[in-house]
């Protein structure tokens, strides 16, 4: 493997042909821009310069071997000036992994709408899933997580708390009742978000200060927001879902808020990147988009 700088020797000595002049040039002594050249030499095991008392001049092979350098180190040139753009100018591919539900609903529309026309020089590749990734080993540039962070390796930003609200359809609450307290949640049928492990997320309610935990239990239990409104709206049974999720449903009578004298409590929403892309101005632009996004949508429609 050459030395880079033995190159960059070789580069200058022949452009000026002169030991002195060329290391005048690179701030170097005469002996070690001769050494380097000698070092070189012996490397690729031609010789590349003429050398007189007065003079230097370039072997056969040395012009070639000139030609090949100075293209190599433009493209090192280009390389590195690419990589100085990438820290300053929002360009290149960004990886990034996000719920899917609030990733459809709430970060998905802005994106085609506003981001991409913002930064047109950034590939976004989105991956929407409930599935909990490994930002690191899977060599993401950030994801959105619902909950805290569990990995201490990565830089997190809040960008809100999910409100919670527990509702069924007009059907179901017919044919079972409306429940009025949280104890009358025991006799109905609750859908239930799963999580890792075969368990069931918590309701979490809040009444005066007071804080209430409430384990479902029903029939059907999905890991899927999505597929727990629409079997809520089916007449499943009651759900607890982010305001962000059932909005639509409840404004247009597909669902009924219940248990409305308690708020429900949901968790925070964050984005986490690596430490290492802390500096890339691809994701310090996904992530202020998003700083800016998610607290404007919440005060719009609520969270």
């Amino acid at each position: 493997m050459w030395d880079l700088n033995g190159l960059l020797v070789f580069v200058r000595v022949a452009e000026t042909r002169s030991f002195t002049l060329a290391a005048s040039a690179l701030d170097l002594t005469p002996s070690a821009v001769s050494k380097a050249m000698t070092r070189l030499e012996k490397d690729l095991g031609v010789r590349l310069l003429h050398r007189t008392t007065r003079s230097v001049n370039l072997t056969t092979d040395g012009a070639s071997f000139l030609e090949r350098c100075n293209t190599v180190l433009a493209e090192i040139a280009e390389a590195e000036a690419a990589l100085s753009r990438t820290r300053t100018l929002p360009e290149g591919r960004l990886r990034v992994q996000m719920p899917v539900g609030f990733g459809r609903l709430v970060v998905m529309p802005a994106l085609l709408r506003q981001f991409n026309q913002r930064h047109p020089g950034i590939v976004l590749d989105v991956e929407l899933s409930d599935r909990i990734a490994d930002v690191v080993h899977e060599g993401l540039d950030a994801a959105v997580i619902i909950g805290p962070p569990h990995d201490a390796r990565l830089i997190a930003r809040r960008l809100c708390t999910l409100s919670f609200r527990a509702c069924a359809s007009p059907a179901y609450l017919a044919a079972h009742g409306e429940p009025r307290t949280l104890d009358d949640l025991d006799a109905h049928h609750c859908l239930a978000y799963t999580v890792p492990a075969g368990q069931y997320r918590e309701w979490v309610f809040m009444r005066e200060g007071r804080s209430y935990v409430k384990s479902p239990s029903g029939r059907l239990n999905v890991n899927n927001a999505e597929s727990l409104l629409e079997a809520a709206v089916a007449g499943a049974g009651i759900v607890m879902l982010s305001t962000f999720i059932t909005a639509e449903a409840v404004r247009s009578g597909a669902l009924q808020l219940v248990l409305q004298d308690y708020e429900g409590v949901g968790p925070e929403v964050f984005v986490v990147y690596p430490p290492n892309r802390n500096l890339s101005a691809r994701v310090r632009a996904f992530v202020d988009f998003l700083d800016a996004l998610v607290p404007a949508y919440a005060g719009q429609h609520g969270l």
